[in-house]
């Protein structure tokens, strides 16, 4: 155990702005301290460090009493990075950094060793300010100043290396350097780190735990996952947040939300403008739907307000189909950016659009249907993948509600079922194994949702929203195959 806090109050003339805080801290640890402003932060840290008096509590250091340390003794164990960078030194940045050094040097002169020039040397390059070791301080732009000031801290080689908000003035980049830098030091030299952090989700990426405060006090403590906690969050800062998971590691995101805008009362899916060609099905919005898809362009989560339904040949081959996708947006004016592109071998002209409007909510399909490559999928390991031909069944849904992340997962759930029934009601057949198909092997799917008006948390198929997907998808999907039939079987 590095640092041990136990029932600590303290703070300005005799006033406890620090309220009872315990906690501990293991050696090569990163505790995150967030809170408001005015939560006592800074004044905590001030504590920590020995530049205000303890009222009541106490600190230990090593199984020692923090007041026991004489002042070059603590340096020697505590680095601190104020909040505020000093502009005040007339020295260079190489000057500087070598303060740093100070609680070992001894005797008269205080000159620095060899072993401290080789520390002042990896400090400066660690925190990327050698290539300006020669500057002065005040010529330095803010994030500059603090990296060399972060230098100085990590010259005195400490234990326990206290920062009050150490990204302030760094761009993002740096942002993620120097906490990158920090996590690896707390790992492999068993630094252990307190930082004070405003932005929450560095704080996710980067603490081991957190300890959140409100007015002096003590709200929580603990990892990440269970601190970040939305309504615990959206209690103490006084605002809207949703908290979403990372894509790439197992940590807490959290998103502020804007005041809500005045829901429209028009049906916004009436705004929708279809164009329809031989070329391609094109659904465009005034606005953006949140939509979720397994589209060759803008797949999985996003924003989008543009949708293709592409023809390509049967025979259609492309070693990268998303560039060439891209290429063909550009081509025919469309913002890649902002649209959710999908391919079909079916004959647009057999769509099917359906809109129905329900009592609280509209929803709107497009299904194209071609079957050259229907398969059971229950059967589909027993295929010759390199037979395969274009197929698909490209379904569309539109929205007028606000889904939860279940809701949209539901809803394709439902989808798929439902197209799996029109299949069945069709006697659509695997012509491989002659059983009945479930789908075709490159069918695509995306639900859309204006993400305004009434709340879906669910759309299974007991929900209001998922019995209407599951009737429109079922009626588009039948239409769209009657009409595949029609073009296949009619001399």
């Amino acid at each position: 155990m590095l640092l041990q806090v136990n029932g600590l109050s303290g703070g300005y003339n005799g006033l406890n702005i620090i309220k009872d805080i315990s906690f501990s801290l293991q050696k090569g640890e990163v505790l995150g301290i967030l809170g408001p402003n005015g939560s006592g932060k800074t004044t905590l840290l001030k504590l920590l460090s020995g530049l205000l008096p303890v009222n009541n509590g106490d600190i230990f250091l090593n199984d020692r009493l923090l007041e026991s340390y004489s002042s070059k003794e603590l340096a020697r164990e505590v680095a601190v990075l104020p909040q505020n960078t000093e502009t005040s030194f007339t020295y260079c940045v190489e000057d500087i950094v070598s303060l740093g050094r100070y609680p070992y040097q001894r005797g008269m002169f205080n000159t620095n060793s060899n072993e401290d020039k080789r520390i002042v040397l990896e400090a400066m390059k660690q925190t990327q300010v050698y290539d300006f070791r020669d500057k002065y301080l005040h010529t330095l732009s803010g994030g500059e100043q603090q990296r060399v000031l972060l230098a100085r801290a990590l010259a005195q080689e400490p234990k326990l290396l206290l920062l009050d908000e150490p990204t302030n003035h760094l761009d993002i980049s740096f942002q993620v350097s120097l906490l990158d830098s920090l996590k690896t030091w707390a790992k492999h030299r068993s630094l252990s780190v307190i930082a004070i952090l405003h932005d929450l989700n560095m704080a996710s990426l980067y603490c081991d735990r957190i300890l959140l405060m409100e007015n002096g006090k003590q709200v929580d403590l603990n990892k990440p996952s269970i601190v970040l906690e939305e309504s615990q969050l959206e209690k103490v800062y006084q605002t809207s947040l949703k908290r979403k998971e990372h894509p790439v590691v197992p940590k807490p995101l959290i998103t502020l939300l804007p005041k809500h805008e005045e829901t429209e009362k028009d049906n916004l899916l009436q705004k929708l403008v279809v164009t329809q060609n031989n070329e391609y099905i094109a659904i465009q919005s005034p606005f953006q739907f949140k939509t979720l898809s397994s589209a060759v362009v803008g797949a999985g989560f996003s924003w989008e307000r543009t949708f293709i339904n592409r023809h390509v040949d049967k025979h259609y081959n492309c070693d990268d189909p998303k560039t060439e996708y891209k290429q063909f947006l550009t081509a025919k004016n469309f913002d890649v950016s902002e649209t959710v592109g999908m391919m079909t071998a079916a004959v647009l002209e057999d769509a099917e659009f359906i809109i129905k409007e329900f009592e609280e909510f509209t929803v709107f399909v497009m299904v194209t249907a071609g079957l050259s490559n229907a398969v059971d999928v229950s059967k589909a390991y027993l295929h010759d993948g390199k037979k395969a031909t274009v197929g698909t069944i490209n379904t569309w849904i539109f929205i007028d509600g606000n889904l939860s992340e279940a809701a949209f997962v539901q809803a394709l759930v439902t989808a798929t079922e439902a197209k799996a029934k029109a299949l069945h009601d069709e006697e659509i057949l695997d012509p491989v194994m002659g059983t009945i198909a479930t789908g075709t092997s490159t069918d695509s799917i995306m639900i859309a949702a204006t993400q305004k008006g009434k709340e879906f948390p669910y759309a299974g198929s007991i929900t209001a929203l998922g019995k209407a997907i599951g009737l429109l998808v079922h009626e588009a999907t039948q239409k769209a195959i009657e009409r595949n039939k029609r073009r296949l079987f009619t001399p």
